[in-house]
């Protein structure tokens, strides 16, 4: 019988611990850091929000100031830095036109009517969208990323090459509806696919190993 992610996520928490995501001092800096991080380590994204909070850059009002070729050195480090200056440049007039600028008045939008707004602006997917629902926002909205599917299908739980919104349907339907599980689940994962479950598993330090079918995993002896 195939485990039930409520059980996978219990293993993760008794064997890591809490974990806690997303890395960001204030919720504007959790905006940008979910566009900067497209395509690109996280150590990327962090170095550019460290380079610009060191220009005292790291704010709406000071970035929204700037326009997109102004922006775009700033961002060199995130890589794609042109690509992202557009697309800041994009949220930032979001925030502005809808919500004065503040990441607060923006969470206490209608959650899905706020996701067709991020989803509107040029560039934002949903993983980047609902990065910015859940961990600035505070919606429980389940990110799905490519540890995500990588980790479940290789619990057979998910079959591969399903669409976005049907890998999130199936953990909207099979966990409580809440934003610090949400949270905590992704962390969990993430931690898990850096740590044992990557490309080249280490099934033996891997701490849902029991409860993994292993699918698409070369079993060495």
């Amino acid at each position: 019988m195939s485990p039930r992610p409520l059980a996978v996520y219990r293993r993760l928490r008794r064997s890591y611990g809490p974990a806690g995501w997303w890395p960001g001092r204030t919720s504007f800096e959790v905006c940008l850091g979910a566009i900067l991080t497209q395509n690109t380590a996280w150590a990327n994204a962090e170095r550019t929000l460290r380079g610009l909070r060191a220009r005292g850059l790291l704010s709406f009002r000071a970035l929204d100031a700037l326009p997109a070729s102004r922006l775009a050195p700033l961002l060199r480090s995130s890589g794609t830095f042109r690509v992202k200056a557009r697309r800041v440049r994009a949220f930032l007039d979001l925030l502005g036109r809808e919500f004065g600028g503040r990441v607060a008045r923006m969470a206490r939008q209608e959650p899905m009517r706020l996701r067709r707004q991020l989803l509107d602006v040029p560039g934002i997917g949903p993983e980047t969208a609902d990065a910015i629902l859940l961990y600035a926002a505070g919606h429980a909205f389940f990110v799905v990323d490519a540890y995500t599917r990588r980790v479940f299908e290789r619990l057979g739980l998910l079959r591969g090459g399903e669409s976005y919104e049907a890998v999130q349907a199936f953990f909207h339907r099979r966990l409580p509806r809440d934003a610090n599980l949400f949270n905590d689940y992704h962390a969990q994962l993430v931690r898990l696919a850096k740590e044992a479950c990557r490309p080249r598993p280490s099934c033996a330090r891997c701490p849902i190993e029991p409860l993994c079918e292993k699918r698409g995993v070369e079993v060495r002896a």
